[in-house]
């Protein structure tokens, strides 16, 4: 068996396989930071709860009620999220099936209904934090608004990013989105 050959140019044995990573682009999106930040923010709460229950033996009371909080927040933040991606769960596969034109139609009526939908959890999300400043927390004699506020914000996160979504799906006109990826893995 032969040894391969140097390299003249380099002076270095030739690689039979070189690999190269693609250049990974990184961009800050709000709902993306929030969510990171609000999801550590619950681990180190349920952490406390955790150690200061099994360790201390002497629960910190506060600390049930607050991670039930964020946990709310980090849902409804999340929501903006799995909007900007298109993860949302959805039933696709009778739009497969159909015409074009169908198919366009459907993807025009739900891109429709879903604004509409988000439209109103705002509403309803402001709605409910007006409403909720009279009540406190349980433990921590905060406004219940607080809690609201962030579902609210969450909402209208969501509201922007399909408005986003609807408009580029009108610029392609409701044709079905070539750069979607069929399985999205993270």
């Amino acid at each position: 068996m032969s040894k391969p050959e140097m390299n003249p140019s380099h002076g270095e044995d030739p690689h039979l396989i070189e690999v190269s990573d693609p250049e990974v682009k990184i961009e800050p999106y709000i709902e993306d930071m929030l969510g990171f930040v609000i999801f550590w923010g619950l681990a180190f709460v349920v952490f406390l709860q955790f150690f200061s229950r099994y360790i201390l033996n002497d629960s910190y009371a506060w600390t049930e009620e607050i991670s039930r909080y964020l946990l709310m927040w980090v849902t409804f933040i999340g929501g903006a999220t799995a909007m900007r991606r298109g993860t949302h769960i959805g039933v696709e596969a009778i739009q497969h099936f159909l015409p074009d034109m169908l198919a366009r139609c459907s993807r025009f009526i739900i891109d429709v209904i879903t604004l509409f939908f988000i439209a109103a959890l705002c509403w309803f999300g402001i709605t409910i934090t007006e409403r909720m400043q009279i009540q406190t927390m349980t433990v921590i004699e905060w406004p219940m608004s607080i809690v609201y506020g962030g579902v609210a914000f969450g909402c209208f996160l969501m509201l922007y990013r399909c408005v986003r979504v609807v408009f580029g799906n009108a610029k392609r006109g409701w044709r079905e989105d070539p750069n979607k990826a069929s399985l999205i893995i993270d």
